[in-house]
């Protein structure tokens, strides 16, 4: 397989919100150090995503010491988000899970969130990611815990697969919409040295100092279409995910990672495969 190597990390301080590239991460059983620990809800408490609000991917949230943010968007100041204190919850529904969050307590929060977005949204903070949300319990282990990610504490991507599903796209229907870059994906870590689709067979890998667990592949959505620098929707990946990547009735890029103990990962960090199925 050659050298693997970690190539970049990426973290969303705000669920849905545009990415950080830091060059090193903490990581915590739930997923790296601020990830996803933030996320809109609407008027009925659902969790709010580029799914229904592809302008999301415009938004910023500069990750602040202590946990707080700093939002920015096109059209609107920035603001600076403390984290709330943890003296009252309210329920918040993502995808099949009921799980309980604290409102950010200044109300310009909300309101520059709905004013973005044209839409009534709140402002809710994960005050406790070790108790709040289990991992699905159909592949998780006791106890594991996740943020507000769409379902695991980390997605790992391979820049080689890209490559091969670009390729793909190239010879497809709809050329024109590549090559796509990698956050399209909105992975945490990138992995260059493999080839192409490896990940699919591996299931325990270390990154630097930092062992997981590969719960499973990972179904992709809507969001994958969804023009990051833009946000306009197209046809691909889905579509080409759709003719070559489907497996057990989902269309797959990138594996879901669940960390087996914290530690620290850098970019540059060695990968070490040591197990695959």
């Amino acid at each position: 397989m050659g050298n693997v190597q970690l190539q970049s990390i990426h973290l969303h301080p705000v669920k849905a919100f545009r990415g950080l590239a830091p060059r090193e991460a903490v990581v915590e059983p739930w997923g790296l150090t601020g990830d996803r620990r933030w996320a809109l809800i609407d008027d009925g408490g659902k969790v709010v995503t580029q799914r229904q609000q592809p302008r999301l991917a415009l938004a910023a949230a500069e990750l602040l010491p202590g946990g707080g943010v700093r939002l920015s968007a096109p059209g609107m100041d920035p603001l600076t988000v403390s984290v709330p204190r943890p003296v009252g919850t309210v329920p918040v529904q993502i995808f099949r899970d009921k799980v309980e969050a604290v409102l950010a307590e200044d109300a310009a929060a909300h309101a520059w969130c709905s004013a973005y977005l044209g839409a009534e949204v709140c402002l809710v903070h994960l005050d406790d990611p070790a108790r709040r949300r289990p991992v699905d319990p159909e592949y998780a282990l006791p106890g594991e815990t996740v943020t507000f990610a769409d379902g695991y504490p980390l997605l790992l991507t391979s820049a080689a697969s890209l490559d091969a599903l670009n390729s793909l796209i190239a010879r497809g229907d709809h050329a024109g919409e590549g090559p796509l870059p990698m956050n399209r994906f909105r992975p945490n870590v990138v992995v260059a040295g493999p080839t192409a689709w490896a990940e699919d067979g591996w299931s325990r890998v270390t990154i630097g100092e930092v062992a997981f667990r590969v719960a499973k592949t990972c179904g992709r959505c809507a969001v994958t279409t969804t023009d990051q620098r833009t946000a306009e929707r197209g046809k691909e990946p889905l579509h080409t995910l759709g003719r070559h990547r489907r497996i057990g009735g989902k269309l797959v890029f990138g594996q879901n990672l669940v960390p087996l103990h914290r530690g620290t990962i850098r970019v540059g960090d060695p990968v070490e495969i040591l197990d695959q199925e």
